[in-house]
């Protein structure tokens, strides 16, 4: 008996060590950081309706959707967006390099239009299909390339063949890019906007807006927010190191007070981490520092569930049980008041989760996580492991009897 439980103690031992060596390339690597820790852009903009008109619930969908393709064209992974009473958008970009030209291209309305000599609108970006950036080969200037949609090769055709001899103006947010003369039919669905960008850079960041769609209304920044890359990395710093030293001296309280079962709840406080983190990774969800918080509040609820199993076994100990009928009673004593904390636990973290916003829910969803690991390490790991090491070890004394 003594055998088997010693066997199965070193091969759990061996799996944790192997799962927190693996675990280490994938926190580097694939854990998405916040714009709290990473550092990016915080931008809150409002929808300006024309004279007349009001800003309804189908323009703001259709303007967060807008908003997600043309950050997605910027290279930004995993934006927040997020509505905002009925006329605002909070958006959130982490990690980029450029947070003041992010904001300056997001509140570009990138509407655009080719308007014939008559001064009536031929084509829009709604017939557009695909735009990109490239030099012209005569001249060397940037320009961009359009593509229109089958709707909008048969408009420009026909326009072209109407005004050739013509100008056709080509503006883009109502201003004017380029006014060339039509030589002759266009029927191709192609054409080429020259002149009015200074660099490469403007062309690719205008085609880019192009091919994110032209936003339904107005938007104006109401405020920004940049934060750096170094301040981000303090945060993660300093979050680190907090919970570094919170961690050792919860360590030394468990050991010195509970002693063998207080080094099993350490072992379990390992496992409900490598559980939690790789949950994090598998659902691909944001960390903030919002989220770090719910983590070291749900490593306390872990804790916390420990110390419930080991007063009950000390209880049923000094009552003058077996050590293996202890640990039974203890956990079947413990399991309900886990229970009823953790499940009103998960029901606030639901709420937050529907009424809360950005951080909030990110604080949500980690604490979530966090409750059902440690239920999990608490109930099940914790158990096993000492209904083994009770096979090996008899002493109540090290038990905290």
């Amino acid at each position: 008996m003594k055998k088997n439980g010693g066997l199965k103690i070193a091969v759990v031992l061996v799996l944790i060590i192997l799962a927190a060596a693996l675990s280490i390339n994938p926190i580097k690597t694939q854990t998405n950081l916040g714009l709290d820790l990473q550092g990016g852009a915080h931008v809150v903009l409002q929808a300006i309706p024309d004279e007349g008109q009001t800003i309804t619930d189908d323009d703001m969908t259709k303007l967060t959707a807008i908003m997600r393709k043309r950050i997605d064209e910027f290279g930004v992974t995993e934006p927040t967006i997020q509505r905002e009473g009925s006329d605002r958008l909070i958006v959130e970009m982490a990690g980029i390099d450029d947070p003041d030209k992010a904001i300056e291209l997001l509140g570009k309305t990138a509407k655009l239009e080719f308007i014939g000599p008559d001064g009536v609108v031929i084509l829009s970006g709604s017939d557009l299909k695909n735009a990109t950036a490239s030099y012209d080969q005569q001249t060397g200037q940037p320009q961009i390339n359009l593509e229109f949609t089958d709707e909008g090769t048969k408009k420009f055709g026909n326009a072209t063949a109407r005004f050739i001899g013509q100008q056709i103006g080509i503006y883009l947010d109502g201003e004017l890019i380029q006014n060339p003369v039509v030589q002759e039919a266009i029927l191709n669905g192609q054409a080429r906007i020259s002149g009015g960008f200074a660099t490469i850079d403007d062309a690719l960041n205008s085609a880019a807006l192009l091919r994110g769609g032209a936003l339904p209304v107005n938007m104006e920044i109401m405020s920004k927010r940049t934060v750096g890359p170094i301040l981000g990395a303090e945060s993660l710093q300093k979050s680190f190191y907090a919970a570094l030293v919170g961690l050792v001296l919860l360590c030394i309280f468990l050991i010195a007070y509970y002693r063998l079962p207080g080094a099993i709840a350490i072992i379990s406080l390992v496992v409900y981490s490598l559980i939690v983190i790789w949950i994090i990774n598998l659902i691909n969800a944001t960390l903030t520092l919002a989220g770090i918080a719910g983590f070291i509040l749900s490593i306390g609820m872990a804790v916390d569930a420990n110390i419930i199993i080991y007063e009950r076994i000390k209880e049923e100990l000094k009552a003058g049980k077996s050590l293996s009928a202890s640990i039974e009673a203890g956990f079947k004593r413990a399991f309900s008041t886990i229970l009823d904390s953790n499940i009103t636990t998960l029901i606030a973290a639901a709420v937050l989760f529907y009424l809360g916003t950005g951080t909030i829910k990110g604080f949500a969803v980690i604490l979530a996580i966090g409750i059902i690991a440690s239920m999990f390490t608490a109930i099940i790991f914790t158990r096993s492991l000492l209904r083994w090491t009770s096979t090996l070890v008899s002493n109540k004394k090290l038990y905290g009897a």
